[in-house]
């Protein structure tokens, strides 16, 4: 089964469109092997899902917009590479959080991401990162970016 279709029974459906660029910025830069993801929003049919701050009481909706964000993330990959299937390994996630003050569950919001990668590519765990901020572009929840090792076409 491809990573494609391991997703699509995942998640009950294919891989969404992706987002614009809410900048002046590539979406996907693939240099040297690897494919650089630019931060991706908690976006669905053009507006962020999920705002705000993340604290106790909606921890689990932050970890829903990490999810959403890490479906953005590969959806931004096979446009720019044509099929998940070139992808070998992702290598590193980073994950923003805008967190309240005191806030520390990060990487529990972030295992939201994790999960959208690990039903694409099986148990290959990558490095990540979970960090807490004020604020995210355009009130998000939670911004997402990739790095993933990519075999030749």
């Amino acid at each position: 089964m491809s990573a494609e279709e391991r997703l699509a029974a995942y998640l009950l459906g294919p891989l969404p469109e992706a987002p614009a660029a809410a900048g002046a910025y590539a979406q996907v830069v693939v240099a040297g092997g690897l494919a650089f993801v630019s931060g991706q929003l908690p976006l669905s049919g053009g507006k962020v899902r999920y705002t705000g701050a993340v604290g106790p009481e909606n921890a689990s909706e932050g970890r829903e917009a990490a999810r959403l964000c890490a479906i953005n993330v590969l959806s931004q990959l096979k446009a720019e590479i044509g099929s998940l299937d070139r992808v070998v390994r992702v290598v590193r996630l980073s994950g923003y959080v805008c967190s309240e003050r005191g806030f520390a569950g990060q990487p529990a919001v972030m295992d939201g991401a994790s999960d959208i990668f690990a039903a694409a590519f099986g148990p290959r765990t990558h490095a990540r990162v979970a960090i807490g901020v004020a604020s995210l572009p355009l009130e998000a929840m939670v911004e997402v970016d990739a790095i993933a090792e990519l075999a030749q076409p």
